[in-house]
């Protein structure tokens, strides 16, 4: 059974989605995220079939929502829309979002942005756009415990456990691990459906039918997301593997897989394309994040793995963990004050700017995971060493881990968050 369900797991891993038959956008021009020297005159949208259209088929604005757009034609056998356009001015950036009725009924959409003299935003700031919302925070938060319950449960197994230990434990780290390195895929997917939600503004019924092409493949946040997502891919199918193949040497690779891949936060966020970003800062965002997956990790997987399945190995896998733990909060009370100096030009925007509130909030949270930390470090841990009692250990390692968790989804705001200018 183990091995067949292994079998399906690496099959839906390995195996694309058939693709549908409804029509796909092949060309647009002016190309989505292009910079133009020159106003273009038409928009032109071709497709690889024939569409049907209605009045505004293709809508181009201004960004102070100024419409561009004049009336629309079907050119190429109806393979093709266009639409002339005027008003133009140099120096400045536009939006187009486009739908069209393909042939098999279903109601296509889209929407990208270009540049005339300059940059152009990403699809997510499109006029019409919204910003992230509540749920693409928790989706983030998800991701990031996926992670956690993946790498940091792995990096436990690695860094802490001795190398025999019982089969039910270890049976318990692959479940876990493995099991939350595909739930991570699944909410990085969630992640890129939401925002292309943001940006195309659709119903999820309607979101089935558009073109997240230009999110996913010209943005900071899509180009992570598809390395992450295969990355993800691979960490998932090296956990499995080394679960169903009995090769726990596997876990090894499938660690420094994970820890790499936690790159793509720091360098796909707000923060990475503040003016004044450097490498130095998004190192620190890495570290950061990297000392909390492990730290989260480490502790779920003490309450829920060691502690009901290895009694013997309790005290020293507590002392062991007790010298990383310390060694990952030092990393991110580090990490974190250099980030926060960085990003807070002036002290009164840490309570002036929704930035620096939620940074207010999560160093308080963190205080208190700090605090949490050092009676475990000064009072149970010492109590271990004597062979004193365990009881109530498990619980106050879960609520620890709770606040760390909390941390984290504080941390996913920030990522979705403008630092001030």
């Amino acid at each position: 059974m183990r091995r067949l369900v292994a079998l399906f797991a690496l099959t839906a891993l390995a195996v694309p989605v058939a693709a549908s038959a409804h029509a796909t956008l092949r060309v647009a021009s002016p190309a989505p995220q292009s910079r133009l020297a020159a106003a273009p005159a038409v928009i032109r949208l071709s497709f690889d079939q024939a569409v049907s259209i209605g009045r505004s088929p293709i809508r181009v604005f201004a960004a102070d929502g100024t419409r561009l757009d004049g009336a629309p034609r079907l050119v190429d056998e109806g393979r093709a829309v266009e639409v002339p356009v005027t008003g133009f001015k140099d120096g400045a950036a536009y939006t187009v979002r486009w739908q069209a009725v393909s042939p098999d009924g279903h109601t296509i959409f889209g929407v990208y942005t270009f540049g005339l003299g300059v940059e152009p935003p990403p699809p997510t700031e499109a006029v019409g756009a919204s910003g992230p919302t509540w749920s693409d925070d928790l989706v983030r938060l998800a991701l990031f415990v996926g992670f956690a319950l993946s790498v940091g449960v792995i990096g436990f197994r690695l860094l802490v456990l001795p190398a025999a230990v019982p089969i039910a434990l270890e049976r318990r780290v692959h479940l876990v691990s493995t099991v939350a390195a595909f739930a991570a895929i699944d909410a990085g997917v969630a992640g890129l459906v939401l925002r292309g939600q943001d940006a195309l503004q659709l119903s999820f019924v309607d979101l089935l039918y558009g073109d997240l092409s230009p999110l996913a493949e010209r943005t900071r946040f899509g180009v992570a997301w598809m390395v992450t997502t295969v990355g993800l891919g691979a960490l998932a199918a090296l956990l499995l593997l080394a679960w169903v193949l009995d090769r726990p040497q596997l876990r090894r690779p499938a660690f420094v897989l994970g820890l790499l891949l936690l790159t793509a936060y720091p360098l796909s966020g707000h923060q990475a394309t503040a003016v004044g970003s450097g490498l130095d800062e998004r190192f620190a965002d890495w570290a950061h994040l990297t000392a909390a997956t492990l730290w989260v990790g480490g502790l779920v997987a003490l309450a829920a793995i060691v502690w009901p399945l290895a009694p013997e190995l309790r005290r020293a896998a507590f002392v062991r963990f007790s010298r990383l733990a310390t060694a990952c909060v030092s990393v991110l009370v580090a990490a974190g004050t250099y980030v926060a100096i960085d990003r807070l030009p002036d002290v009164a925007d840490a309570w002036e700017t929704p930035y620096g509130r939620v940074l207010l909030v999560k160093v308080a949270l963190v205080s208190v995971a700090l605090a949490w930390g050092a009676g475990h470090r000064f009072v149970v841990l010492p109590r271990l060493e004597r062979g004193g009692e365990t009881g109530g250990v498990v619980r106050s390692l879960l609520c620890e881990s709770t606040v760390v968790m909390a941390v984290l989804l504080l941390a996913a705001i920030l990522v979705n968050t403008s630092p001030p200018a």
